[in-house]
C-alpha cells in the first residue's frame, strides 16, 4: 500500500454495504450535529429564557443520540452493537423526556428535585450507546484492509526484502507454474 488514499480510495468506500444505508447514517449525522447548533444557538441567544433552556436541553438530548447512531449505520456494525445503540439511544431520549419534565420546576433546589435522576439515566444511555460505538469502530475492517495488496516476504541468502504487489501481479507471477526464483527475479 502506498499511501492511505489507495485504501480509502471512493470507488470501494462501500465494500459490501448498501449505499442507501450509508447516505442515511450521514443523513441522521447532518441532523444530529444541526440539533447540537441549534441548541448552541438558542442558549446563545436566549441564554437567560427558562424555555430557551428547555428547548435547547431538549434539541441537545436528543442531537447526541442521533450522531452515535448515525455513525453505527454507516460503519459496517455488527447487530449486537447496532442495537446496542439503540438501546443506549432508547435510554438518552427517557433522559431527555425526563429533563422536558422536570424543568425547571423540579429540576433544583425542590423537594423532589429531578435533577440527578434524570443525569443518570442520560449519562447511563450516552455510555452504553458510546460503548458500543466504540467496539463498532475498532471491529471495522475497513482500516486494516489493503484492498488487494499482497505482501511477500523473500528471504535471499540471510537478508530478508518486503514486497508489496496487487492481487492481480500475485495472481499471474503464481498462476505461471514457473520456479520461485524467476517470481523473485520478476518481482525484484
Amino acid at each position: 500500500m502506498t499511501s492511505l488514499d489507495d485504501a480509502y480510495n471512493r470507488s470501494s468506500s462501500f465494500d459490501g454495504r448498501d449505499p442507501r444505508r450509508v447516505y442515511g447514517g450521514l443523513a441522521v449525522v447532518a441532523v444530529g450535529v444541526l440539533a447540537l447548533l441549534a441548541a448552541i444557538a438558542l442558549v446563545a441567544t436566549q441564554g437567560n429564557s427558562v424555555d430557551g433552556k428547555k428547548w435547547a436541553g431538549l434539541l441537545a438530548g436528543l442531537g447526541i443520540p442521533a450522531l452515535l447512531g448515525g455513525v453505527v449505520i454507516v460503519l459496517p456494525a455488527s447487530r449486537r452493537q447496532r442495537g446496542g445503540v439503540l438501546l443506549g439511544a432508547v435510554l438518552t431520549v427517557v433522559g431527555t423526556t425526563l429533563f422536558w419534565h422536570a424543568y425547571p420546576t423540579r429540576w433544583t433546589r425542590t423537594a423532589h428535585s429531578m435533577a440527578f435522576e434524570t443525569v443518570m439515566v442520560y449519562a447511563l444511555g450516552g455510555a452504553v450507546a458510546l460503548w458500543f460505538v466504540f467496539t463498532a469502530i475498532a471491529s471495522a475492517h475497513v482500516r486494516n484492509n489493503p484492498h488487494g495488496t499482497v505482501t511477500l516476504e523473500l528471504v535471499r541468502q540471510g537478508t530478508t526484502q518486503t514486497v508489496e504487489v496487487s492481487r492481480d501481479r500475485y495472481r499471474t507471477l503464481v498462476s505461471d507454474g514457473g520456479d520461485a526464483t524467476d517470481l523473485i527475479r520478476e518481482i525484484d
